[in-house]
């Protein structure tokens, strides 16, 4: 599907329920299409299936300080000493679909003196707390650049 066509079948749902047509337009437009142009061919035949059948995808940008601006964003990813994983630090705010998510696409800032040019966008498996919130502690995958 291409995305004009994409674009008119969330809108031809948002007739009927405009919740369900921003859940699939951030799960098809932002985070499948993230995985499909810029993610590794392991991440691409290990995720995309499951977001094409079982999976909900979240989409997490928005901070306090700075909006949905991501080239203001606080948030960093730290690359552990092996560079099998990143430390997230920092905080997300209206992370959408993030009760029905089992993953999620979250934006950090990997090199804080390139200033935006450091920024990467991380797509990480979320494991769950007892109190049934997102702690993303696990599985996350570097795949671009800004």
């Amino acid at each position: 599907m291409n995305f004009t066509s994409a674009c008119l079948a969330v809108e031809e749902i948002s007739r009927v329920d405009p919740s369900v047509a921003i859940l699939v337009d951030i799960h098809n437009t932002l985070t499948n299409n993230a995985v499909r142009f810029w993610g590794s061919e392991e991440l691409k035949k290990k995720w995309l299936p499951k977001l094409a059948s079982d999976t909900i995808s979240s989409f997490a940008l928005s901070e306090a300080g700075s909006g949905s601006d991501a080239f203001a964003m606080k948030t960093t990813a730290t690359p552990s000493n092996d560079g099998s994983f990143y430390l997230i630090n920092g905080s997300k705010l209206w992370i959408s679909n993030a009760k029905e998510a089992g993953v999620f696409l979250l934006f950090a800032n990997a090199d804080p003196s390139k200033g935006y040019k450091g920024n990467i966008r991380t797509f990480c498996k979320c494991g769950m707390k007892e109190s049934k919130l997102p702690s993303l502690t696990s599985s996350f995958y570097r795949f671009g650049v800004l």
